[in-house]
């Protein structure tokens, strides 16, 4: 069964940030908040922990981050995985991408010095559970953001790599990668990386 949108964790209550983030501390898993709602995730951010995790979403995040964070040392831009709590201020969600990439000091809201706002980049990567979620009602929501400049989706049942990116126009362009000798782009981050090294160490490669 596809799971297309988060589930709804608390019932019908609507609570509001402060609420949400001192339930979210005392939590052993991780919840959505969105306009007073909180959701359950599902399956997003098993990196760490979490039943059901499969072994290729977590080969595929090991090999993206150190790529990533190769590529980057010694540039002003930094990726952050599933711990680090994003807030979006323009529309109320705070969520956990995958990987995000934030150029320059990671700056928190005043509310909560652990939930962040304005990345550059954000990577999700997909499981059966979520992939509608994140093509749909989770980039909604993300194109609020105001800095962000690409964000990127990567498939975990076939190999395809979808790279959307905002163009002159304030408009969002999709490039897809879906041959192994492929080579993804991050311009906003002046990086490369082959679609060989994201998909190493699975069948898919």
């Amino acid at each position: 069964m596809e799971v297309k949108e988060p589930a709804v964790a608390y019932g019908e209550n609507k609570f509001t940030v402060e609420e949400y983030l001192r339930m979210e501390k005392a939590a052993t898993e991780r919840h959505e908040y969105y306009q007073g709602e909180i959701f359950q995730m599902q399956g997003h951010g098993e990196l760490l922990a979490m039943s059901g995790a499969s072994p290729r979403h977590n080969i595929i995040f090991s090999n993206l981050f150190i790529a990533i964070g190769t590529r980057l040392k010694g540039k002003p831009c930094q990726p952050f995985g599933p711990d680090m709590r994003l807030n979006i201020p323009e529309n109320t969600l705070f969520t956990y991408p995958d990987i995000s990439i934030y150029c320059n000091e990671p700056e928190n809201i005043p509310e909560d010095e652990e939930s962040f706002i304005k990345p550059t980049v954000l990577i999700e990567i997909l499981s059966p559970s979520t992939k509608y979620y994140d093509r749909g009602g989770k980039f909604k929501q993300y194109r609020d953001i105001p800095t962000l400049k690409e964000y990127i989706l990567v498939d975990t049942q076939v190999l395809t790599v979808e790279a959307f990116r905002i163009n002159s126009s304030n408009h969002w362009e999709l490039e897809e990668y879906t041959n192994i000798g492929d080579i993804l782009s991050l311009p906003s981050l002046s990086i490369i990386i082959p679609v060989a090294d994201i998909y190493e160490g699975t069948k898919l490669a």
